[in-house]
């Protein structure tokens, strides 16, 4: 280093100044700096959201339609779908579909379920089952991208990240978002990174894309014959050489560099522990159907449940291979068979731990799925288009009134008859149950202020306990 005060280059003194108390903060929690006071007091501590990639059909799971079932392989009224215009079904003559699967009432509320749902039915009088939702949006990734970012636009925050922005993490050690993958055909290209990025929030407030198994976060572990201290040691010089360059040109890229640092070097000391299955009983394995050392949404099931004891405010679960043209009887067996089981201990889980009562947890698709047939009636050619004019999520748990079947679609399901509600009412709600007002919570970008509900979006509250 340069020590002669007139040359351009910073000083040994300088540096030291700079790295002066790097090593101490590095064992200190990280609590996100711009974290903000909820505007009320919140009704949830934390989210659990599990998002069905490929938008599971709603009249086969939670939506029953009895005349859809007497008008099946008959054409569609022209009354109901004149003028509609329906995706690839677009051009054809739109012939009803109703389901393979029966519909039974569950729980004291009596609340028609699929028979592909027995475990979650267990759970009846803790859902309120929403039936009226809908979509602008009928291709996958916009849609999905809507869901979660609350826009179309790339670049956006996602939900998980306005909430770490806005609450941090508990656990110092672990990230406030996290983002756990499976699903998805061998090949298929991975979920798209914008489902949990922070956009133009700070970036420790993006999504950390947790697995199970031996490597919980990629490339996150030391290479062989690093210590501790060792690896302590050149973050502290990193981030003090980082903090020289930031006097320079004052990026606030780099303080997310360093803070990313920070958090990595805590995670390798816990991470391994929240996410190692194989400290859970036998019996709480079997419960979610879960095997450690696998690969699953069980075991990320439990997983989840493990970080949000952990302090972690979001977790978001993301199963993907729900899009069904075609096969549908098949892979929705399939696929409702994966995910009912887990889903369901993990709402008995939360319960037993008294976590269920602060956390709020949420199933939904990007858009639904059409009341009319798309590749044939029988056989694997079988299967249903998009549909954005309705499909059906559920919530439980913190602030959310259990036994509640909200909002309707008409007697074929093709559109919403009552209390219709859109993907911005979703996220209002979220944040309400967190204690924001979903218009308050804002960041400066560009010389305005930004919102996750962009210009849109009310409280759904007949979903309110």
């Amino acid at each position: 280093m340069n020590e002669n005060p007139n040359s351009a280059g910073p000083s040994r003194r300088a540096f030291l100044r700079g790295s002066a108390g790097m090593f101490a903060s590095l064992a200190l929690p990280l609590r996100l700096v711009e974290e903000q006071r909820p505007h009320f007091a919140p009704r949830a501590k934390s989210v659990l959201f599990l998002f069905m990639l490929g938008a599971p059909s709603q009249l086969d799971l939670f939506d029953p339609k009895p005349k859809l079932q007497q008008l099946d392989g008959q054409p569609m009224p022209d009354s109901l779908v004149a003028g509609a215009v329906v995706d690839q079904l677009k051009g054809r003559n739109l012939v009803a579909a109703g389901s393979r699967f029966a519909f039974a009432p569950r729980g004291q509320c009596g609340m028609q379920l699929s028979e592909l749902l027995p475990h979650l039915g267990g759970h009846a009088d803790r859902l309120a089952l929403v039936r009226s939702m809908t979509s602008t949006i009928i291709n996958h990734v916009p849609a999905q991208q809507m869901l979660t970012t609350g826009s179309i636009e790339a670049g956006r925050p996602s939900c998980g990240s306005w909430v770490a922005h806005a609450l941090g993490s508990d656990n110092g050690n672990l990230p406030a978002f996290a983002a756990l993958l499976s699903g998805g055909d061998p090949g298929d290209p991975p979920p798209p990174p914008h489902l949990w990025a922070n956009g133009f929030l700070p970036g420790k407030s993006s999504g950390v894309v947790l697995q199970s198994g031996a490597e919980a976060v990629r490339f996150l572990a030391d290479p062989p014959g690093t210590t501790r201290d060792g690896r302590a040691q050149q973050l502290q010089t990193l981030a003090a050489l980082d903090r020289l360059r930031q006097g320079q040109h004052g990026h606030p890229a780099t303080d997310d560099r360093i803070d990313a640092y920070r958090l990595a070097f805590r995670m390798q000391a816990e991470v391994p522990e929240a996410t190692d299955l194989g400290s859970e009983s036998p019996a709480t394995m079997a419960l979610y159907g879960a095997e450690a050392g696998s690969r699953s949404f069980a075991n990320n099931c439990v997983m989840a449940r493990r970080l949000l004891e952990r302090g972690t405010r979001f977790v978001q679960l993301v199963d993907d291979g729900w899009d069904h043209h075609g096969q549908l009887v098949r892979r929705l067996r399939q696929k409702a068979g994966e995910v009912d089981r887990p889903i369901a201990a993990l709402l008995t889980d939360l319960a037993c731990r008294g976590m269920l009562d602060e956390t709020l947890v949420v199933f939904a698709g990007e858009f639904g799925r059409t009341p009319m047939n798309q590749g044939g009636q029988g056989g694997d050619r079988y299967g249903r288009d998009h549909h954005g004019r309705c499909f059906s999520i559920w919530m439980a748990g913190a602030g959310i009134r259990g036994g509640a079947v909200v909002g309707a679609t008409d007697e074929l399901g093709f559109d919403v008859v009552d209390s219709p509600f859109t993907v911005h009412d979703l996220q209002a709600t979220i944040l309400h149950l967190l204690g924001f007002d979903h218009e308050r919570l804002t960041f400066r970008h560009r010389g305005r202020d930004y919102r996750l509900t962009d210009v849109h979006g009310q409280v759904m509250r007949a979903v309110l306990a």
